[in-house]
């Protein structure tokens, strides 16, 4: 059983910032995430594309806005169970909250924060008649442990930054890497499309465009694929894996059953007091909620995050009174031991 104050169902960027404000409160918070890394849509989707509404940030890449929020939330010491979806929550008779997630992992917390965005993730498959049996038998939709693929043939298929950034890093860490496009032309990041040009013509990548797998081959497990390319005849190529990366389709999940009011497809909240839901000691901030004149901002995440927070302390030190300081005047003081603070005025006389 994972203890902690705050149990966060969400590793994107209000999911991590809400660490940082919950640990300026000395709560501590753990993180659910079903995607195997954290950041949300910012490190899954997009993480070099740039965006412009970080306050104090003209431009920083999504990428490294999770960095940064990470580096933020480190001092506080936050836990993380990754690449697991929270599946059920059961209300205790204390008011306290134990949620398990799709493997089983059981997290006893005093506040759930659900930060989940749009929902669980969920990866968008190709349409073929055989893929299901084949599922973690070769056929993969994210990459968790790229040391699987040492020595090992892959075939990657899609047309995006994922599909162009795993082929890049793979290529030097696979057997053989190809990749398969229903077009010719990427959807991507220029650099990374340079980059797979570049290991194309150095042998390092096998590029097939425009071209769609037809059909997977294997006894028990993957060991090959039917390829078409457009206009041709089907041809078979042997493989260890194979891993369609077409992008993820967002779904609110099993958090839809969990008996809270629901509405346009997110979760209604309180926007007047603290974004809690209908459950007492439930609140839901970013993507996921919902209220008259929601704006679906990584800035407004931020916010309801911090509200929240304070709200969080009231039910997790009932009648303790919380004064808000400033972290220019306080200083902040991590987890870790480490302490960061404006340097004191130095008081001396003028002659």
């Amino acid at each position: 059983m994972i203890e902690t104050d705050i149990l966060i169902i969400g590793a994107g960027p209000t999911g991590l910032f809400t660490v940082f404000e919950a640990g300026l409160l000395k709560l501590k918070c753990h993180l659910i995430d079903a995607l195997p890394q954290p950041g949300g849509q910012c490190s899954e989707l997009y993480p070099k594309k740039p965006i412009y509404d970080i306050p104090g940030f003209p431009e920083i890449l999504a990428g490294d806005l999770t960095k940064n929020l990470l580096e933020q939330a480190k001092q506080f010491e936050p836990g993380f169970t990754l690449g697991e979806r929270a599946d059920t929550v059961e209300k205790q008779e204390d008011g306290t909250f134990i949620v398990t997630t799709n493997k089983g992992t059981k997290h006893h917390a005093k506040v759930v924060a659900i930060a989940s965005g749009l929902g669980s993730f969920e990866p968008r498959k190709p349409q073929l008649e055989s893929l299901a049996q084949y599922e973690d038998k070769g056929v993969e939709y994210m990459i968790k442990e790229p040391e699987v693929y040492r020595d090992k043939n892959v075939i990657i298929a899609g047309g995006g930054d994922s599909a162009l950034d795993w082929s890049i890093f793979l290529a030097d860490v696979a057997k053989s890497v190809t990749l398969i496009h229903r077009r010719n032309e990427f959807r991507g990041h220029l650099d990374s499309v340079e980059k797979v040009q570049e290991l194309k013509d150095a042998g390092k990548i096998n590029l097939i465009t425009p071209a769609e797998v037809t059909d997977i081959i294997g006894d028990g497990k993957v060991e090959g694929i039917e390829i078409t390319k457009k206009g041709e005849e089907p041809f078979t190529l042997e493989t260890d894996h194979f891993i369609p990366l077409f992008g993820l389709s967002p779904k609110l999940g099993p958090i839809a059953n969990w008996g809270l009011e629901i509405e346009k497809n997110a979760i209604k909240v309180n926007n007047a007091l603290d974004y809690q839901t209908n459950i007492p000691g439930i609140f839901a901030i970013g993507d996921g909620n919902f209220y008259p004149g929601k704006l679906k901002l990584i800035l407004c995440g931020f916010h309801e995050a911090t509200i929240m927070c304070q709200a969080a302390y009231k039910i997790i030190h009932p009648g303790k009174k919380n004064i808000l300081k400033y972290t220019t005047v306080s200083g902040v003081d991590g987890f870790d031991g480490s302490r960061k603070e404006a340097p004191k005025a130095v008081v001396q006389a003028i002659n």
